[in-house]
């Protein structure tokens, strides 16, 4: 690995722990009576429905049990980096990118069986990552064939899902007026640098710099996703 590629890692115990808990509370956020009385009604996303909001985050943590319960994919490993600058499509095409719609089409599907379905198969999924990823072993690769023909170590892929659950927890907390789940710092802290490191490859490093440092000549926005 190389000193820029190992400037990405986040991999072992501490991302699985943090990835097990982000999905306890995104749980509990889902069990919210809130959550369920605006199923139908549109979300804080554009084009998402809150229930198709909350499908989206959910597939983040139901997604990883499903997936190591395939066989040992055999397509090649790409890195955190490469990922996210060569292989990721939604982060440039626009909310209204062919990629985007698909993303919001998927989480409409998974939670077109409605509010206590998904609760019950999320719960399911939490309590099965809490038991279970510890134990899977280091390295394990795992591949999401709509995605191409490469895979991520499972370490890298559950960081790029975390993101997803910590930030689309805020967007479905805020949909139904609830506030935001406070996750502890050891979630937050890998999200947070990933994030900044999206926002460096969105706007450059100087842009950054002054949004985070110097409010008299910041940006207006430094937003990575």
């Amino acid at each position: 690995m190389s000193r820029t590629e190992e400037s990405w890692n986040w991999r072992g115990g501490r991302i699985r722990e943090a990835f097990a808990e982000a999905a306890r509370a995104v749980a509990e956020l889902l069990a919210e009576p809130a959550v369920a009385a605006a199923w139908e009604k549109p979300s804080a996303l554009r084009d998402f429905s809150v229930g198709g909001l909350a499908g989206h985050t959910a597939w983040q943590a139901l997604a990883v049990p499903q997936l190591l319960a395939e066989p040992e994919p055999a397509e090649p490993v790409v890195s955190l980096r490469e990922y996210y600058l060569q292989r990721v499509t939604w982060l440039d095409a626009g909310v209204d990118g062919a990629v985007n719609v698909r993303i919001r089409t998927g989480g409409e599907a998974e939670a077109a069986d409605g509010h206590e379905a998904l609760l019950g198969r999320v719960r399911e999924a939490a309590g099965w990552l809490r038991a279970e990823l510890a134990e899977v072993p280091a390295g394990r690769p795992i591949r999401v064939p709509s995605w191409g023909d490469w895979s991520l170590d499972l370490d890298d892929f559950l960081l790029t899902r975390l993101l997803e659950l910590v930030v689309h927890a805020d967007d479905l907390a805020h949909s139904v007026g609830l506030p935001t789940p406070e996750f502890p710092e050891h979630v937050t802290a890998p999200v947070v640098e990933l994030l900044s490191r999206l926002a460096v490859r969105r706007h450059g490093t100087v842009d950054v710099i002054r949004g985070l440092a110097r409010t008299e000549r910041a940006p207006a926005s430094i937003a990575g996703l």
